[in-house]
């Protein structure tokens, strides 16, 4: 019996350092599945174009930054999460539905550093489609939420749509968690911070949704201050297994998710 394969794409405006193929083709081979993908960076203006095409010759796709939003309004139906963000990261062709697995991937990777947000005051930077997700499960979880971006008319209406609170000022520290869900730290802004060290002061956890570099500059300057830090590549994995779920009609498993994650870093260890 042939193999079947998958037929799957990434799209961002630049996704050419992206690890998403090689996640997902180690998760589809351990579920039984071939993959065939395709790593699309694109301007604007060839999102429409872009979007027919993936629609009509695709099994699934994923959606990075900055057209979480964008996306929507070509699909049919928005599920769960991501009608609750405000955010698709993730779509099924042959539905056009799109859903958000970046809530239950980020989750999912602060329980494997054992960290718990219940009752800690939690400080996001950006409000993209990945603060969006990141602000809603964290409220959902127990925690106080601030969120803050450079616009400042946006903010306020983001933070009451989903119902968290303004920062005023990031740089006032007095924050348990600190999450770094801005683009600042990669492509042509490696080495660069959204922060000041300022921002840490009685803080305990810096998590930057950054994965490349594996230390970024915020990440660096918040153990420079005694924090513990924890960088996105758990969150990519997982929310790339709970992705694939969705392409496969699968149930997702939290245990199987950990499994394939453990395995994963043990071969990227040996090459």
């Amino acid at each position: 019996m042939s193999e079947k394969k998958l037929r799957l794409a990434l799209i961002g405006k630049d996704v050419s350092g992206s690890d998403s193929h090689k996640i997902h083709a180690f998760i589809l081979q351990q579920l039984g599945y071939g993959l065939e993908y395709e790593k699309i960076s694109l301007a604007p203006s060839q999102l429409d174009d872009t979007m027919r095409y993936l629609l009509g010759d695709f099994d699934g796709f994923n959606i990075t930054i900055p057209y979480k939003r964008d996306v929507m309004e070509y699909l049919d139906e928005i599920v769960g999460d991501a009608a609750a963000f405000g955010a698709v990261n993730t779509v099924v062709c042959a539905t056009r539905k799109g859903y958000n697995t970046d809530g239950w991937g980020f989750m999912q990777m602060l329980k494997l550093h054992g960290v718990f947000v219940e009752g800690k005051k939690v400080l996001i930077l950006g409000a993209g489609g990945a603060g969006r997700s990141t602000a809603v499960v964290l409220k959902n979880a127990g925690a106080t939420v601030y969120l803050c971006q450079r616009r400042k008319q946006e903010l306020q209406e983001t933070c009451q749509e989903l119902g968290v609170l303004v920062a005023e000022n990031p740089e006032a520290g007095g924050y348990d968690i600190i999450i770094n869900a801005t683009g600042v730290g990669m492509h042509d802004t490696v080495g660069k911070s959204p922060v000041s060290a300022a921002a840490f002061e009685g803080c305990q956890v810096a998590v930057d949704l950054i994965y490349k570099p594996t230390v970024s500059e915020f990440l660096r300057l918040a153990a420079e201050c005694g924090l513990q830090t924890v960088s996105g590549g758990g969150m990519l994995f997982l929310q790339a297994y709970y992705a694939d779920c969705y392409f496969l009609n699968k149930q997702a498993d939290e245990q199987e998710a950990y499994a394939l994650y453990k395995k994963y870093l043990e071969s990227e260890e040996t090459i």
